[in-house]
């Protein structure tokens, strides 16, 4: 298996969007590694304004379907980053 098979980033548009969606995959999809909350400043742009907020959930067993994760991300007007 890949590195990028076991790894999921979701990219949310602010922070309480993905503190919330955070919170709600551990609920929602039996997470039981805390999923890691990045800030993603877009290039060129200091203001926190202009910043997203990735959400990485490890997947060592490949359990998370590609299709689930983009419609759960979809909720905050999100997306699941390809590999």
């Amino acid at each position: 298996m890949r590195v990028s098979d076991v790894r999921h980033v979701l990219v949310l548009p602010d922070r309480d969007a993905a503190e919330e969606a955070a919170e709600e995959l551990g609920e929602r999809f039996g997470i039981t590694e805390e999923p890691q909350l990045v800030r993603d400043a877009l290039a060129g742009e200091d203001d926190a304004e202009d910043a997203q907020w990735l959400v990485v959930v490890e997947d060592p067993e490949g359990r998370l379907a590609a299709k689930e994760l983009d419609e759960f991300a979809a909720q905050w007007d999100g997306w699941r980053e390809e590999p």
